[in-house]
């Protein structure tokens, strides 16, 4: 009977195994969540949550607005996280213990269906036994587990789908399909509808995908028209819709004005300013409420003029800003913890990630320069523009997967080196041996 059991379980696919013990870990931490139960039982968190509100809307037939708690059509949010929620909103109830639980273990679903094309990326990229390590540490990740489960916010489906939009491009480096580059155009397409910041990389993937068919003789004009039109068939919707409501044209979202000010404002005790947003300041919340666009282009001139008028504090700040993005630090002052007492046992994880993926790269560059410039070019293209107006922790979060691919490489490398040496070692000894004999 146990033999049985026991040659059931090694024939469970390794895949599936990650992510069974994934999202166990994850939907384990949710009843430790005290964001969830603040959520539930304090109005306060319930009106800060941007998706929630603009799911609520939807569900009064109010349509995409209201993300400050207000009557009036919005552009801030991008529409696929909200129709996620509203769609738990309306099993679950608005707002209930069941409905909050269950839009947390969804983002515990999806944050663990990541070892899928984490592993099949790796793989590709570095072999077989890179692969295996970087599919099991994102199932132990800390990032991974902590925030899917505290973090109810787009973050975690933008991770998933930067992966495979990555997997998809080293097919596209190889094969000039049209369906394949099809494919890309709509995943990214679906990609930005969720988080815009991605449509950075986008350009980047394809024209490394063409160069290398190029290289390679093949034909790459068609397959990038095709993975063009697809994706602008796909946000140009959203694109109609915010023309038609707000007699403008407006890409994606409106909100740059409002984030260029947070950060751009003279202060710098903290990497935000939370205190001036319509959430939580009732003068600010007035001022949107006599127009989004209005608000929004007021807060971009009041941004300009301060960076204008201050650009080595604007240089200093944007410095600062990836500094912190990429090391977790930011300041040791006393207040400044206060409001975030757990940078100090953040800072050495966040630190060492990134110095190991950085070595990765490096030793990527000099066996494998194609992955190399792919997963180089994507860490650097990602996170640019939050230097320019103000980071939050989550936003580097759809990186993480790709650091810790590098990072494993960079484990399994240097392990290699180190044989190596140690056999060169090894060999002139022998040698001096004989010639002594």
């Amino acid at each position: 009977m146990s033999t049985s059991i026991s040659s059931r379980l090694r024939a469970v696919p390794v895949l599936t195994w990650m992510v069974l013990i994934a999202l166990v870990l994850r939907l384990a931490l949710i009843p430790f969540n005290s964001f969830l139960f603040e959520d539930l039982m304090d109005a306060n968190h319930i009106h800060a949550w941007e998706q929630g509100n603009v799911a609520r809307a939807l569900l009064a037939g109010q349509g995409f607005g209201s993300p400050f708690v207000s009557n009036q059509p919005s552009a801030i949010m991008p529409p696929v996280y909200p129709l996620i929620v509203a769609g738990f909103f309306r099993l679950f109830g608005i707002h209930t213990a069941l409905s909050i639980f269950a839009i947390h273990a969804f983002d515990c679903v999806i944050n663990s269906l990541a070892c899928i094309p984490i592993f099949l990326m790796a793989r590709r990229s570095f072999g077989a036994r890179v692969a295996l390590w970087a599919g099991w540490v994102w199932v132990f990740f800390p990032y991974g587990i902590y925030f899917s489960a505290a973090w109810a916010w787009s973050t975690h489906l933008l991770l998933l789908c930067l992966c495979w939009m990555l997997y998809l491009a080293q097919d596209m480096e190889r094969s000039p399909g049209l369906a394949l580059w099809a494919g890309f155009g709509a995943l990214a397409g679906f990609a930005a509808l969720t988080e815009p910041s991605v449509l950075v990389v986008v350009p980047f993937l394809l024209l490394l995908a063409a160069w290398r068919l190029t290289s390679a003789g093949k034909r790459c004009l068609m397959p990038g028209l095709v993975a063009s039109i697809t994706l602008a068939a796909v946000i140009s919707p959203w694109m109609i819709r915010n023309a038609l409501v707000f007699h403008r044209f407006i890409p994606m979202r409106d909100s740059m004005g409002l984030e260029m000010w947070m950060g751009n404002n003279g202060r710098s005790l903290h990497w935000t300013n939370n205190d001036e947003h319509p959430l939580h300041d009732a003068a600010e919340l007035a001022d949107y409420n006599a127009g989004e666009l209005a608000y929004m282009d007021h807060k971009a001139h009041l941004a300009d003029a301060y960076i204008q008028g201050h650009p080595r504090w604007y240089a200093w700040m944007c410095a600062r800003r990836a500094v912190y993005l990429w090391t977790g630090y930011w300041s040791f002052n006393p207040q400044y913890l206060a409001m975030e007492p757990t940078d100090p046992e953040n800072i050495p994880f966040a630190s060492g990630l990134t110095l190991l993926a950085f070595l990765g790269l490096f030793l990527a560059w000099r066996q494998r320069p194609f992955e190399a410039i792919r997963y180089g070019g994507v860490l650097m293209l990602f996170p640019l523009m939050y230097y320019f107006i103000h980071p939050e922790a989550y936003r580097m979060r759809p990186l993480d997967p790709l650091m810790v691919i590098l990072g494993c490489f960079a484990i399994f490398a240097l392990r290699e080196l180190a044989a190596e040496r140690a056999k060169r070692a090894a060999a002139i000894d022998v040698a001096t041996i004989l010639e002594k004999a």
